[in-house]
């Protein structure tokens, strides 16, 4: 009973494994022979001279994807498909705009981030100018005054900065 059990078991694997083999289509090429083939015949076979459709589903999938396939692998393809072209070509318009979008953004940030640094430099060098009295607070959270030579040392700096961000 349980070898019979297993025999049958294996029939039904093996013909449902069959099933998707039998999915055949059958035409006429242009020549008048009769092709046979688990694919779609080619665009170009007038639908009269398909003798025999696929039963399965692939037939809508693998006809559509096929001269989309087709036509972006042959070298020189480009222009094929006018609708495909026009896609391809809104995508990279739209691509580079938002490069470029993001390009000026990121231009503009630095200009104001420059623009800030060089204000406050400014601000700084008239307060360094004044001669008033200035602390700062040392790394270990110490206030300092500034001496003749921090104060040098700082206008320097100060300097530099300005004559990078202030142009």
């Amino acid at each position: 009973m349980q070898r019979f059990t297993l025999l049958t078991m294996a029939f039904l694997v093996g013909a449902s494994l069959a099933a998707p083999a039998s999915a055949q289509w059958k035409w006429r090429d242009k020549s008048g022979v009769v092709q046979y083939s688990d694919l779609p015949p080619p665009p170009g076979i007038p639908a009269n001279d398909v003798l025999q459709r696929s039963t399965t589903g692939r037939q809508g999938v693998v006809s559509v994807a096929a001269p989309a396939a087709a036509a972006s692998a042959a070298p020189g393809a480009r222009g094929a498909d006018p609708e495909l072209e026009a896609r391809r070509s809104k995508a990279e318009q739209e691509k580079a705009a938002k490069a470029k979008a993001e390009e000026l953004a990121q231009a503009e940030k630095l200009a104001l981030a420059k623009a800030d640094n060089c204000s406050r430099a400014r601000g700084h060098m008239k307060s360094l100018d004044d001669g008033l009295r200035m602390t700062r607070t040392n790394a270990s959270g110490e206030r300092e005054v500034l001496d003749d030579r921090a104060r040098a040392e700082e206008k320097a700096r100060t300097r530099e900065i300005i004559a990078s961000d202030c142009k």
